[in-house]
């Protein structure tokens, strides 16, 4: 399992969304630590690293961290 960690930035996004986006979101960070590469989709190019999520409200960018089992959420684009 995948543990998170949130750019500063992508982390104040996702705690001004509203309540059912925030849980939206947190749900499918949730099953991306479970199976990053089935809960999200390529970035541009699949190099196996950059990644994105999406969800009805919202989508980040993440970073896969294979060797330390790691997500990192670089950007979260809430669309309202």
């Amino acid at each position: 399992m995948y543990r998170l960690k949130y750019d500063p930035a992508a982390e104040a996004v996702h705690e001004a969304m509203p309540p059912a986006a925030s849980e939206t979101l947190t749900l499918a960070l949730a099953d991306a630590c479970h199976d990053p590469y089935t809960a999200t989709e390529p970035y541009g190019i699949d190099d196996g690293i950059t990644r994105m999520l999406i969800t009805p409200q919202a989508f980040a960018v993440l970073m896969i961290g294979k060797q330390e089992d790691a997500i990192t959420i670089l950007q979260i684009t809430y669309l309202g």
